[in-house]
């Protein structure tokens, strides 16, 4: 095929994929784009499109190594640098996306647009070393001892559900999530006080979602228990609500109700996607400050009659890791770039053997034969795992090793999957998945709270 040739069938590749996007069909959009690569390699708008495909799909490591490549074949293709540089901050790289913030301010300087989130860029970075400078290598005050709980006064108009002597009830948490169904604010002296098993993935802030998985499944109790994998917060902006019914319920059944820490109960991801500036708007910074360190506690992995390991990403980087080595994780902290608890919170499964660079560009992509020789060794009988948009709300992968459960369905209002859950009965643990689709919501769009540089970003 001749060049010209080539090329005028790459660009109607582009137009299909453009239409894709359009529809929000990314994973169509990406075939598409990749397609015209493949024809035409040399075209920076190919890579800068097929970027910014991946940064919707969350696959910031593919949106990086996309827009570096359009930057290589055009170092002037100024859209190159503002897709390089939302990659780095979807990854918490702030200097590096200022150098590229800066590079467009320098060769634009009229545009009002690129200086607006080069100074937002720029604030962050401050920011960030501020919090270094004056950080101590002393023992860190927790934010509970700041707080007298017992002398905060519930002012007498509020109508609102009130702990019994203090503590969390059934009836407590039935009135709450009412109350939060209302779009009503729990007093704040309450929020801070505050035969099968049913698995739940992400669910990202869609509170309205969340309660629709216990009108299908019921409530929680003891003869009725749930174990949420992580990332109940950001994104979906009834994050505050989402979390605090969730922790309702932990405090009402701490022994038939479990949470897992996710990649978004962290800091980081916190200040991008929502939660901190969420839990600001609707409290206080202190009580940010709270919740980060609850998250610091959340469990890392939970393991079900010693047949079943559940985390909230997936396996490791290395082989011989084995439970004992996960019970001794330090999880009090922020989690590093790097190691096993960066890989159960981070890690991806991969259809083909052996391991790859991970496309969110943190830890990395684990093949059938990680997870048979992972099993093995800590004679398991299979994983199960979330951390990922599914169509149908879940998929079985590794000859059914390797199970994802996803539960925000119309993920972000726009993905227009289907949530799930699933049932583990008896001796033999044989999942059972039930299926669910989205409830509508009050008119608050997702990432309503989200820092708006990372918004303006992804458009």
């Amino acid at each position: 095929m001749a060049e010209e040739e080539r090329n005028i069938k790459a660009e109607k590749l582009k137009e299909k994929a453009n239409s894709y996007f359009k529809e929000k069909d990314y994973e169509n959009a990406i075939k598409f784009y990749t397609e015209a690569l493949e024809l035409n390699p040399s075209n920076a708008i190919y890579y800068s499109n097929r970027s910014l495909a991946y940064l919707r799909t969350e696959c910031y490591g593919y949106a990086l190594a996309d827009a570096t490549r359009a930057l290589e074949i055009d170092k002037n293709y100024i859209k190159g640098y503002y897709r390089r540089a939302t990659s780095n901050m979807a990854l918490g790289k702030f200097k590096a996306a200022l150098k590229d913030y800066e590079t467009v301010v320098r060769v634009r300087p009229n545009d009002k647009d690129a200086k607006m989130k080069y100074q937002e860029c720029n604030k962050i970075v401050k920011q960030k070393a501020f919090e270094r400078a004056i950080a101590s290598d002393e023992l860190k005050r927790s934010v509970v001892d700041s707080l007298d709980i017992e002398n905060m006064t519930i002012e007498d108009e509020y109508a609102g559900p009130k702990l019994e002597d203090g503590k969390v009830t059934l009836n407590f948490m039935k009135e709450l999530m009412e109350w939060f169904k209302d779009q009503k604010k729990l007093h704040r002296k309450c929020a801070y006080q505050t035969e099968k098993i049913t698995i739940c993935g992400d669910t990202h802030g869609q509170f309205y979602d969340l309660l629709n998985i216990f009108e299908l499944n019921g409530l929680p109790s003891p003869t009725n228990p749930y174990l949420f994998n992580g990332d109940f917060v950001d994104r979906g902006s009834f994050s505050v609500e989402v979390i605090l019914t969730l922790f309702g319920f932990k405090l009402l059944y701490p022994e038939h109700f479990h949470l897992l820490r996710g990649n978004h109960e962290t800091d980081n991801m916190n200040q991008m996607y929502g939660f901190e500036g969420e839990v600001k708007a609707k409290y206080t910074a202190q009580m940010f400050q709270l919740f980060s360190e609850v998250f610091q506690w959340l469990p890392l992995a939970q393991c079900i009659n010693n047949k079943v390991l559940i985390m909230h990403g997936g396996l490791f980087s290395e082989d011989g890791v084995t439970l004992d080595d996960l019970r001794k994780i330090d999880r009090n902290r922020q989690p590093p770039d790097s190691g096993p608890m960066c890989d159960l919170l981070w890690s991806d499964p991969q259809p083909q053997n052996g391991r790859s660079i991970s496309k969110r560009g943190v830890s990395c992509q684990f093949g059938p034969d990680v997870t048979e020789r992972f099993l093995k060794q800590n004679k398991l009988q299979y994983i199960v795992r979330s951390h990922e948009v599914k169509s149908e709300g879940y998929e079985v992968t590794h000859s059914g090793k390797c199970i994802t459960v996803f539960s925000a369905p119309n993920y972000c209002d726009q993905m227009g999957n289907k949530g799930a859950y699933i049932h583990l009965r008896g001796s033999d643990l044989k999942p059972e998945f039930h299926q669910f689709t989205a409830v509508p919501h009050p008119n608050v769009k997702p990432m309503a709270y989200a820092n708006s540089l990372l918004q303006l970003g992804m458009m």
